[in-house]
């Protein structure tokens, strides 16, 4: 009897500590979404609520329509999906390299590399990016986010996708080889379709890393044309003055799209994450 009360106790105890945790975590974006559907008005009133005295979509047409964030977010899916795909067969054919020729000394000293590269802060970067991309003049255009945004995300999808590979028997592939298949036969007809957890999780990180970045898109670009997402919404922070209806407004665009990505694919990123961390 004691048992049972003390498990109660001890559920009870956990689904509130999740509750109040699942509040904190939400509470930005509900305090975002809130804020973006006030008139300037109640925005800048000197005692902030939570309720909504008129509800307007006024911030939403006018980041919509007015701003031409349309444009932005077309900018954006395009950057975030050719990183991603550029991304994702970089990582499979680097993965499948180090999870099966890890005993040569390139591959041994490739992974070093990659694992250093992780270290490093990407601002510290930013400069000799940027004069790589002048060198190349390819700035004001697309081609310098895909490439920044790749290089940065390659590292940690190689070693996602490595680690599934791993769990994956080499006895699969000597039972493809002996049917005829080659090496690139393998990997494409055999392996990959067993690694879609793996491959989904992977590439979402890639498009979600891709979509949310900001400084590189902010520094590269400095035209309408090919502007993306994030950096566009800090065209409602004046000298002077902040439009905080917008800015919320425009900060709720853009995290929509890659939630309801995430809500949609969970299963497959949470299984692509658990994959390569058993092996058997």
């Amino acid at each position: 009897m004691l048992n049972k009360r003390n498990r109660r106790i001890s559920k009870i105890v956990t689904y509130a500590l999740l509750v109040i945790f699942s509040l904190y975590c939400i509470f930005p974006f509900i305090w975002m979404l809130i804020s973006a559907l006030k008139p300037k008005t109640e925005i800048r009133t000197a005692t902030p609520t939570f309720l909504i005295q008129e509800p307007t979509l006024e911030n939403f047409h006018r980041v919509l329509v007015d701003a031409g964030f349309l444009r932005y977010i077309k900018n954006s899916l395009f950057v975030s999906i050719a990183a991603c795909l550029l991304s994702m067969v970089i990582a499979v054919m680097a993965g499948y390299a180090l999870s099966r020729y890890y005993k040569l000394k390139a591959v041994k000293l490739s992974n070093l590399a990659m694992m250093l590269s992780q270290m490093i802060p990407g601002v510290l970067l930013l400069v000799p990016l940027y004069l790589i991309m002048q060198k190349l003049n390819i700035l004001e255009s697309y081609k310098s986010l895909i490439l920044a945004y790749t290089t940065f995300v390659i590292p940690l999808c190689t070693f996602m996708m490595s680690s599934f590979f791993d769990t994956v028997p080499l006895a699969l592939e000597e039972a493809a080889e002996i049917d005829g298949c080659n090496k690139a036969q393998t990997i494409f007809k055999v392996i990959l379709p067993l690694s879609l957890p793996s491959l989904v999780s992977t590439g979402l990180y890639a498009f979600i890393n891709a979509w949310n970045e900001f400084m590189f898109g902010y520094i590269f670009i400095s035209t309408d044309e090919y502007r993306t997402l994030t950096p566009a919404i800090m065209l409602f922070k004046g000298v002077n003055t902040v439009d905080w209806g917008g800015l919320m407004a425009g900060s709720v665009v853009a995290v929509i799209p890659v939630t309801l990505i995430f809500l949609f694919l969970q299963r497959y990123f949470l299984a692509g994450l658990m994959s390569g961390s058993v092996k058997g």
